[in-house]
């Protein structure tokens, strides 16, 4: 193929995905309405990476632990002080 079949190629690839974007555009902007319309709304926030959710398990636990070693060592005080 000679030069200008390859620029004709090239441009109509990127009008292509022009196209694309601007299409999906649009239709995001309708598919937002109807969303409302039926109560069906995508959630705002993202899911959590698996990083953020496994800090967030350990802090939990972290918290669990201290809770019940405290409660732990408010039964053995009870204990001492009751004998």
């Amino acid at each position: 193929m000679n030069k200008h079949f390859k620029d004709a190629w090239y441009y109509l690839r990127r009008s292509g995905s022009h196209l694309k974007r601007g299409v999906r555009t649009e239709l995001n902007a309708g598919e937002r309405k109807i969303r409302k319309w039926t109560g069906r709304e995508r959630t705002a926030e993202p899911e959590p990476t698996r990083r953020e959710a496994v800090r967030t398990n350990i802090r939990k636990a972290e918290r669990r632990v201290k809770r019940r070693s405290r409660d732990a060592v408010k039964d053995a005080r009870k204990r001492i002080r009751m004998s």
